[in-house]
C-alpha cells in the first residue's frame, strides 16, 4: 500500500462513496472526505472509515473565528480524521486555535489550505490580491508552520518551492492530481503524482482519475506503479 495517495470520495451519497472503497479494497489506506459528502452523509461516513482502518483526511477547509475553527477541529478529531484543513488566510490567530484543539487527538494534523488549485494570478487579482499564486502559497504556507501547523495543501507546481523553503518535516498534500495519460482536469495548476511526489510531496490528493475510471482498482494500481517507478 502506499499511503501517499489520498484518494478523493466526491460523492453525493454515502452508498456510492462505500462502493469505491469496496473496489480498492486493502490497496487504499487514505481517503479524502470534502463539503459534498460530510454534507450528505454526515460524520458517520469518516467514522466508518476509520472503523475499517483507513486514515481520513477531512477536507473542511475551515475559515471562521477563531473559536468556531477549534471547536469544528475538535469535533474532527473526535471522530477520528488524520488530518483536518483549515484556510491559512484565516490569518494567524485562525490557525494557532486549530493548532490548539488538535492537541488533544494525536492522529489529528492541522493543514494550511494556501491558495485553491482553481485559482490563478487572475483570479487573486480579482479578490484584490496583487501577489501572484506562487507568491501567495509562500506567504501564507511561512504563516502556517509559524502557527504550528503540522503541513500545507498547495498545487504540485508549488510543491518544489516549499519543499526547498519550509522545515524538512512540513507535509505537503497537493491536489490536482492527473494519471500521466489524463489530460482532463478541474485544476489550473496540476500535475501527474510521480511530478508531484518528485518535486517534494509528501502526500497527493486523487479523484476523478481514480473515481471515474472504467476500473478504479487498476488507474489506483497504474498510479502506485508510477509513484514507484519515479523513486
Amino acid at each position: 500500500m502506499d499511503s501517499r495517495i489520498i484518494v478523493s470520495l466526491d460523492f453525493a451519497t454515502a452508498a456510492s462513496a462505500a462502493g469505491l472503497v469496496r473496489q480498492l479494497g486493502p490497496a487504499a489506506t487514505f481517503y479524502k472526505v470534502g463539503l459534498q459528502l460530510l454534507t450528505a452523509a454526515g460524520p458517520s461516513v469518516v467514522r466508518e472509515l476509520v472503523d475499517g482502518g483507513k486514515n481520513v483526511f477531512l477536507d473542511l477547509k475551515l475559515l471562521e473565528i477563531p473559536s468556531s475553527v477549534a471547536a469544528a477541529v475538535t469535533a474532527a478529531g473526535q471522530i477520528g480524521a488524520s488530518m483536518v484543513t483549515v484556510h491559512a488566510s484565516g490569518g494567524s490567530a485562525v490557525l494557532r486555535s486549530a493548532v490548539e484543539a488538535a492537541r488533544h487527538f494525536p492522529q489529528l494534523k492541522v493543514l494550511a489550505l494556501t491558495v485553491i488549485t482553481s485559482m490563478d494570478d487572475e483570479d487573486l487579482r480579482e479578490v484584490g490580491v496583487v501577489s501572484t499564486v506562487r507568491e501567495q502559497v509562500l506567504r501564507l504556507a511561512r504563516l502556517a508552520v509559524a502557527a504550528g501547523c503540522r503541513g500545507v495543501v498547495a498545487s504540485p507546481l508549488e510543491a518544489r518551492m516549499l519543499r526547498e523553503t519550509l522545515p524538512s518535516d512540513t507535509l505537503i498534500v497537493t491536489p490536482g492530481i492527473q494519471l500521466a495519460s489524463d489530460s482532463r482536469s478541474d485544476h489550473a495548476r496540476f500535475t501527474t503524482a510521480a511530478q508531484a511526489i518528485g518535486a517534494g510531496a509528501t502526500h497527493v490528493v486523487v479523484g476523478r482519475p481514480i473515481s471515474c475510471a472504467p476500473n478504479p482498482a487498476d488507474a489506483l494500481a497504474a498510479m502506485r506503479a508510477e509513484l514507484s517507478a519515479a523513486r
